[in-house]
Protein backbone atom coordinates (compact mmCIF):
# COMPACT_ATOMS: atom_id res chain seq x y z
CA UNK A 1 0.00 0.00 0.00
CA UNK A 2 2.69 2.45 1.02
CA UNK A 3 4.57 1.49 -2.55
CA UNK A 4 1.71 2.13 -3.71
CA UNK A 5 0.86 5.54 -3.06
CA UNK A 6 4.75 7.14 -2.83
CA UNK A 7 4.63 5.71 -6.79
CA UNK A 8 1.23 7.72 -7.17
CA UNK A 9 2.53 10.64 -5.12
CA UNK A 10 6.29 10.74 -7.40
CA UNK A 11 4.05 10.13 -10.66
CA UNK A 12 1.60 13.38 -9.38
CA UNK A 13 5.19 15.48 -10.69
CA UNK A 14 3.52 15.21 -13.67
CA UNK A 15 0.92 18.17 -13.67
CA UNK A 16 3.58 20.46 -13.82
CA UNK A 17 3.79 19.55 -17.41
CA UNK A 18 0.48 21.73 -17.63
CA UNK A 19 2.67 24.87 -16.72
CA UNK A 20 5.28 23.63 -18.89
CA UNK A 21 3.30 23.68 -21.62
CA UNK A 22 1.21 26.77 -21.23
CA UNK A 23 4.17 28.92 -19.84
CA UNK A 24 6.03 28.05 -23.91
CA UNK A 25 2.25 28.70 -25.07
CA UNK A 26 2.14 32.04 -23.46
CA UNK A 27 5.41 33.01 -24.04
CA UNK A 28 5.00 32.03 -28.18
CA UNK A 29 1.72 34.36 -27.71
CA UNK A 30 3.98 37.56 -26.02
CA UNK A 31 6.66 36.84 -28.78
CA UNK A 32 4.31 37.52 -31.27
CA UNK A 33 2.24 40.12 -29.89
CA UNK A 34 5.91 41.98 -29.84
CA UNK A 35 7.04 40.96 -33.44
CA UNK A 36 3.33 42.63 -34.49
CA UNK A 37 4.29 46.09 -32.48
CA UNK A 38 7.60 45.84 -33.85
CA UNK A 39 6.34 45.64 -37.07
CA UNK A 40 3.23 47.96 -36.17
CA UNK A 41 6.03 50.52 -35.23
CA UNK A 42 8.03 50.27 -38.57
CA UNK A 43 4.78 50.38 -41.06
CA UNK A 44 4.17 53.85 -38.49
CA UNK A 45 7.71 54.85 -39.20
CA UNK A 46 7.57 54.20 -42.59
CA UNK A 47 3.98 55.71 -43.71
CA UNK A 48 5.76 59.36 -41.64
CA UNK A 49 8.18 59.33 -43.72
CA UNK A 50 6.68 58.86 -47.16
CA UNK A 51 4.00 60.87 -46.44
CA UNK A 52 6.28 63.86 -45.00
CA UNK A 53 4.36 63.86 -41.86
CA UNK A 54 5.37 65.35 -39.06
CA UNK A 55 3.11 64.34 -36.29
CA UNK A 56 3.69 65.19 -32.61
CA UNK A 57 5.79 63.29 -30.39
CA UNK A 58 7.34 61.03 -33.24
CA UNK A 59 10.43 59.96 -31.50
CA UNK A 60 8.19 59.63 -28.57
CA UNK A 61 5.95 57.21 -29.75
CA UNK A 62 8.13 55.15 -32.16
CA UNK A 63 10.97 54.55 -29.05
CA UNK A 64 7.80 54.13 -26.30
CA UNK A 65 6.33 51.22 -29.23
CA UNK A 66 10.00 49.73 -29.55
CA UNK A 67 10.74 49.57 -26.04
CA UNK A 68 6.99 48.28 -25.59
CA UNK A 69 7.84 45.33 -27.46
CA UNK A 70 11.18 44.61 -25.91
CA UNK A 71 9.22 44.93 -22.66
CA UNK A 72 6.94 41.57 -24.58
CA UNK A 73 10.07 39.99 -25.32
CA UNK A 74 11.48 39.88 -21.79
CA UNK A 75 8.39 38.60 -20.52
CA UNK A 76 8.61 35.88 -22.81
CA UNK A 77 11.84 35.28 -21.74
CA UNK A 78 10.71 34.99 -18.56
CA UNK A 79 7.94 32.74 -19.78
CA UNK A 80 10.22 30.49 -21.06
CA UNK A 81 12.73 30.32 -17.97
CA UNK A 82 9.94 29.12 -16.24
CA UNK A 83 8.64 26.82 -18.35
CA UNK A 84 12.31 25.38 -18.85
CA UNK A 85 13.56 25.56 -14.96
CA UNK A 86 10.08 23.33 -14.54
CA UNK A 87 10.66 21.06 -15.87
CA UNK A 88 14.30 20.26 -15.37
CA UNK A 89 13.38 20.72 -11.56
CA UNK A 90 10.17 18.09 -11.76
CA UNK A 91 10.44 15.55 -14.96
CA UNK A 92 13.73 15.03 -16.52
CA UNK A 93 17.22 17.08 -17.69
CA UNK A 94 16.76 18.14 -21.01
CA UNK A 95 19.69 16.44 -23.26
CA UNK A 96 19.63 18.37 -26.15
CA UNK A 97 20.59 21.34 -24.03
CA UNK A 98 24.02 19.59 -23.74
CA UNK A 99 26.76 20.35 -25.87
CA UNK A 100 28.70 17.91 -27.57
CA UNK A 101 31.14 17.85 -24.75
CA UNK A 102 28.49 16.87 -22.73
CA UNK A 103 28.17 20.41 -20.47
CA UNK A 104 25.29 21.95 -19.87
CA UNK A 105 24.10 24.81 -21.41
CA UNK A 106 24.94 27.72 -18.90
CA UNK A 107 21.27 29.88 -19.93
CA UNK A 108 18.84 27.49 -19.33
CA UNK A 109 20.55 25.17 -17.05
CA UNK A 110 18.40 25.30 -14.07
CA UNK A 111 18.94 23.13 -11.15
CA UNK A 112 17.51 23.96 -8.05
CA UNK A 113 14.35 26.34 -7.22
CA UNK A 114 16.99 29.25 -5.68
CA UNK A 115 18.83 29.04 -9.41
CA UNK A 116 14.90 29.84 -10.99
CA UNK A 117 14.06 32.26 -8.81
CA UNK A 118 16.97 33.96 -9.12
CA UNK A 119 17.12 33.68 -12.93
CA UNK A 120 13.34 35.21 -13.64
CA UNK A 121 13.96 37.53 -10.92
CA UNK A 122 16.71 39.22 -13.00
CA UNK A 123 14.83 39.42 -16.05
CA UNK A 124 11.69 40.85 -14.07
CA UNK A 125 13.76 43.71 -12.93
CA UNK A 126 15.37 44.35 -16.53
CA UNK A 127 11.43 44.06 -17.54
CA UNK A 128 10.97 46.69 -14.87
CA UNK A 129 13.58 48.64 -16.06
CA UNK A 130 12.73 48.69 -19.78
CA UNK A 131 9.15 50.02 -18.38
CA UNK A 132 10.57 52.72 -16.54
CA UNK A 133 12.30 54.14 -19.31
CA UNK A 134 9.22 53.73 -21.82
CA UNK A 135 7.50 56.25 -18.79
CA UNK A 136 10.09 58.17 -18.89
CA UNK A 137 10.31 58.79 -22.69
CA UNK A 138 6.53 60.19 -22.56
CA UNK A 139 6.99 62.37 -19.44
CA UNK A 140 7.57 66.25 -19.80
CA UNK A 141 10.14 68.18 -17.74
CA UNK A 142 8.70 71.75 -16.46
CA UNK A 143 11.56 72.46 -14.71
CA UNK A 144 14.95 71.75 -12.68
CA UNK A 145 13.38 69.87 -9.83
CA UNK A 146 11.95 67.63 -12.14
CA UNK A 147 15.18 67.20 -14.08
CA UNK A 148 16.86 66.16 -11.03
CA UNK A 149 14.46 63.43 -10.02
CA UNK A 150 14.95 62.45 -13.62
CA UNK A 151 18.63 61.93 -13.08
CA UNK A 152 17.94 61.18 -9.83
CA UNK A 153 16.25 57.68 -10.62
CA UNK A 154 18.20 56.79 -13.26
CA UNK A 155 21.09 56.79 -10.83
CA UNK A 156 19.29 54.97 -8.32
CA UNK A 157 18.30 52.23 -11.28
CA UNK A 158 21.93 51.99 -12.67
CA UNK A 159 23.19 51.74 -8.71
CA UNK A 160 20.54 48.28 -8.42
CA UNK A 161 21.50 47.04 -11.91
CA UNK A 162 25.23 47.46 -10.40
CA UNK A 163 24.68 45.34 -7.18
CA UNK A 164 21.94 43.15 -8.92
CA UNK A 165 25.12 42.05 -11.00
CA UNK A 166 26.72 41.32 -8.11
CA UNK A 167 24.86 38.86 -6.37
CA UNK A 168 25.35 35.19 -7.21
CA UNK A 169 29.47 36.60 -8.05
CA UNK A 170 32.15 35.39 -5.80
Amino acid sequence: MEKMFEGSLWASRFMVILAVVFGLIGAVVLFVVASFDIYETAKYVLTTYITSAHPENFHENVVGGIIGAVDLYLIGVVMLLFSFGLYELFISEIDVAKDESGEDNKILAIHSLDQLKDKISKVIVMVLVVGFFQKVGHTTYTGALDMLYFALSITAVAVGLYYLGKVGKK
